[in-house]
């Protein structure tokens, strides 16, 4: 047993929909206690510090505190041509993307990568995260190796496209070989350990019909399997997939039809939907990865935030990176760009939407909140120690916060806080990391680039 001190922030209800100061939980002064991979105890010094005074305990001071970030989209494949220049989505694709998923065909090569990759995240302070990896089992097989050796919390699965002319013939598999292959990785990853697998068609473009529909017999063989794709993300590729799949009303129909949409049905980018889409999403329980940074540096658009989080129309939202499209691996960073893409539709994303998106929101995202996402006792030990003030500027900016001194102490203190952790998410980066914790186990800590 071990236990860690500090000030800590995180959630107990969404800030979309309740009052934000009731939907946070922030100790000035807290306690989290540690008992193997889980959370045994939370709670103020005050309180608990007694309890557990024989307890080895690790403090930060001046940091927060808070739960691993979770991306619900990103692509490990990618690690290696992050920015690459100057197109669109599916140009993008055939210059850059398809010519480098082919090294993947090499498991070693795979694994070197996924390696590089993992440790990048840690270093960002996510945790956990929802991962494309390419058409070649020996992607699948060589990322939850390495997934395995951290015992972190990952969700993926082969990658599925099998329309012609739509990647490389080399890329390409069958309708019958992604069945056969995913069948065989489900049965030899998921759920083994804290690996999550992903019945993964690529995007409905890339796919046939008889692919599609055999992810929709996946999914009734395997119920308790994830889905994972991307939907409505650029204009010519939903002009694509309508002429492709006449016989669907909208993109959303093309996976309805295919039985694969429902909880734990995640799509990535969901930029351009219809008020029709938004109900049948809200309804069916199934969420919406936003991905601001690789939507602004596509120039695919500006995703509706405030429509996906409406009262009318609830979607459950969590946040990716996108990582290659996306220029980063910071969740920081991306909430960045999620303010910015919120403001240019004349929305505000207050500090605790932002995190709560990147926290227990996401885990709300995968249903996997009675596993991550806050500190509450039983769920893993994945948490993320933030330096405030890793930079010149944002060590200035905090200093020389205007807090209203005729409110009472503890209503100053969170003040602050949130005046520190906006100027975090508005300047800050991988720099921000000063430690991160999977499975109660520290596998990250800020000494140069230093990584365990």
């Amino acid at each position: 047993m071990k236990a860690i001190r500090g000030a800590f922030l995180d959630f107990l209800y969404d800030p979309f929909y309740k009052d934000e100061q009731e939907a946070v939980r922030y100790l000035t002064d807290g306690i989290l206690v540690i008992d193997g991979e889980k959370i045994a105890d939370f709670g103020s010094y005050e309180e608990l510090g007694d309890k557990y005074s024989d307890v080895e305990t690790t403090t930060y001071a001046n940091r927060l505190i808070m739960p691993g970030f979770i991306d619900t989209h990103v692509h490990y494949p990618q690690t290696e041509m992050i920015a690459a220049f100057g197109e669109q989505l599916l140009e993008w694709l055939e210059k850059y993307t398809f010519p480098t998923e082919l090294k993947f065909r090499d498991k070693a090569y795979a694994r070197q990568v996924a390696d590089r990759f993992l440790n990048m995240l840690l270093a960002n302070g996510t945790t956990t995260a929802q991962v494309f990896t390419t058409t070649f089992p020996q992607s699948v097989d060589a990322f939850f190796e390495a997934c395995s050796e951290r015992n972190i919390c990952m969700i993926a699965g082969l990658t599925g496209i099998d329309r012609p002319g739509l990647a490389p013939p080399e890329y390409l598999d069958t309708a019958d070989t992604f069945y056969a292959n995913s069948r065989d990785l489900i049965e030899r990853w998921h759920l083994k350990g804290r690996n999550k697998y992903a019945i993964t068609p690529r995007f409905a473009l890339g796919s046939t019909r008889e692919q599609l529909d055999r992810c929709g017999q996946l999914k009734g063989e395997y119920p308790d399997t994830w889905v994972n794709t991307h939907m409505s993300e650029n204009h010519k590729e939903i002009a694509q997939v309508a002429e492709a799949f006449p016989e669907a009303k909208d993109y959303l129909n093309v996976y309805e039809r295919a039985g694969i949409v429902g909880p734990k049905f995640t799509a990535g980018h969901a930029i351009h939907l219809s008020d029709d889409a938004y109900r049948r999403m809200s309804s069916s329980k199934s969420s919406i990865s936003f991905c601001p940074a690789s939507n602004l540096y596509l120039g695919s658009g500006l995703f509706m935030i405030h429509k996906a989080k409406s009262v009318e129309t609830p979607v459950l939202v969590g946040v990716g990176t996108d990582m290659g499209a996306g220029d980063c691996f910071s969740i920081l960073r991306v909430l960045n760009d999620a303010y910015k893409v919120a403001a240019l539709q004349t929305q505000k994303l207050s500090v605790l939407k932002g995190l709560y998106l990147a926290t227990l929101g996401g885990a709300k995202s995968l249903l996997l909140e009675d596993e991550i996402g806050s500190f509450d006792p039983g769920k893993f030990a994945d948490i993320v120690v933030l330096n405030t003030r890793p930079t010149p500027a944002l060590a200035f900016r905090a200093e020389n916060a205007i807090i209203d001194e005729s409110r009472p102490v503890e209503e100053q203190r969170r003040e602050r806080m949130e005046h520190e952790a906006f100027g975090m998410m508005m300047l800050g980066d991988e720099r921000a990391v000063e430690a991160t914790y999977v499975s109660g186990n520290l596998l990250y800590q800020k000494l140069g680039n230093h990584i365990h």
